[in-house]
């Protein structure tokens, strides 16, 4: 029998343990503050900063929304982030990515205060991550880290591949799994013989962005897969990167999709939010 890992319900346990955590908070006269900027109008983003708002005011953090229109210059979103940086209200601040073609995303994540750096993005913490030093980290590394906590799946010594060299998933999870003490591989769009490399694996994550990429003889029958892939197929339907009618019944552990990585993203958003606002007492 394969499990499903319920990313939602863990989600929904972490953000009702969040709900008193704020109410502590505010009892000290601190309200948790999420800065978001949102530059264009990209429809993906805006459905992403819409969901990340809605659980924020479902367990008491403040959100502070900054929409900005597509013909903002590099320069104009780097005075924002400056201004919300000096912001003592200001706990975290999250740049939506992808930004519009002409500014340079790497110059506007260095902007952020790397102590008010909630996705985890700023070189800083990418370094003390590898140093395994690290607070703030980049949220879906961190949920798929507290997913696999949650079902008591050991990494000591465990064959990890990752399949994704992103700096958003593959390279942050390069260091997580090293320092939870796994031995890993990571593979991408120049990995030769990639059905061979994951087929040796304890657990594959998946972060390439295309719809049902890898079949089920990826995988070995005892194996977990973490599938970070939103997709939607040819009938519009939303899949991840693995496709789960061929793996469904043979691994281990599977994360669905949708219900699997994504509403713990979220919940590691808002997560280390309050840890910033209760650093600050």
């Amino acid at each position: 029998m394969t499990t499903k890992l319920d990313g939602k319900k863990l989600s929904n346990e972490i953000k009702e343990e969040l709900k008193t955590r704020v109410h502590r908070l505010q009892d000290k006269g601190i309200t948790p503050c999420l800065a978001v900027i949102l530059v264009g109008d990209d429809p993906a983003s805006q459905v992403y900063i819409r969901n990340k708002k809605r659980a924020a005011q479902k367990v008491g953090v403040k959100t502070l929304d900054n929409v900005l229109p597509a013909s903002t210059s590099e320069n104009e979103i780097i005075d924002l982030i400056y201004s919300l940086n000096n912001d003592p209200q200001v706990h975290g601040i999250l740049v939506q990515l992808p930004l519009p073609q002409g500014i340079n995303e790497d110059r506007v994540i260095q902007a952020i205060l790397p102590s008010k750096d909630v996705d985890g993005f700023h070189p800083q913490n990418i370094g003390k991550l590898f140093m395994n030093k690290g607070e703030l980290a980049p949220c879906t590394p961190n949920g798929i880290m507290h997913l696999l906590a949650n079902y008591d799946i050991q990494l000591d010594g465990k064959r990890v591949v990752i399949v994704g060299r992103s700096k958003i998933v593959g390279m942050p999870m390069i260091a997580m799994m090293l320092n939870a003490n796994a031995t890993v591989t990571v593979t991408h769009s120049h990995t030769h013989n990639l059905k061979e490399i994951t087929r040796e694996a304890d657990v594959v994550i998946v972060a390439v962005g295309k719809a049902e990429f890898l079949t089920g003889d990826y995988f070995k029958s005892n194996a977990v897969v973490i599938d970070v892939g939103m997709n939607r197929n040819e009938a519009g339907k939303l899949v991840g990167d693995v496709e789960a009618a061929s793996t469904a019944d043979k691994v281990a552990f599977i994360t669905p999709v949708p219900g699997g990585v994504g509403p713990m993203t979220i919940a590691m958003l808002l997560k280390q939010t309050i840890e910033i606002a209760e650093r600050s007492i």
